[in-house]
């Protein structure tokens, strides 16, 4: 029996609310084991990341899942079992990069620069969530067994 690979739908079009933020360079919906969803890049950016790229959007997806397991295991050591990580905030010498949970086995991820107001930016990612969290949860995957 062969199997098929079936392509998600690409989420990145719900993102344009956030690129159209001041100061907001790309933003990026994954699964919690850091599947690629979605992207979006605001318009007219320059430097060294002017457009994310498929590529670049799974490598940010992937990094994003990897810095959310281990915010996981650190407030489960500091305050317990079964401790969820709401919103986790990355800064840098160039900007921000902010995280929060979007549904259901989800992930929003935001990168900015220097000058964007951060309070503002993760304001609007928990809207976000808020209006559209359905569409961005992930079922779990089923189990594959090998096939003989």
């Amino acid at each position: 029996m062969n199997g098929t690979i079936a392509r998600l739908p690409d989420l990145g079009w719900m993102l344009r609310p956030l690129t159209d933020i001041p100061g907001v360079r790309h933003a990026v919906v994954l699964s919690e084991d850091g599947l690629h969803l979605g992207h979006a890049s605001a318009e007219g950016l320059s430097g060294t990341v002017s457009r994310l790229g498929r590529d670049e959007a799974e490598s940010l997806a992937a990094a994003c899942a990897a810095m959310t397991m281990t915010s996981r295991s650190t407030a489960t050591l500091l305050f317990g079992p079964g401790t969820g990580v709401r919103q986790l905030m990355l800064e840098s010498e160039h900007g921000f990069v902010l995280f929060t949970a979007a549904g259901v086995g989800a992930h929003l991820g935001v990168a900015t620069d220097l000058g964007a107001d951060v309070g503002l930016v993760a304001q609007q990612m928990q809207l976000l969530v808020a209006k559209i969290g359905a569409h961005l949860s992930t079922q779990p995957r089923d189990a594959v067994s090998p096939s003989r």
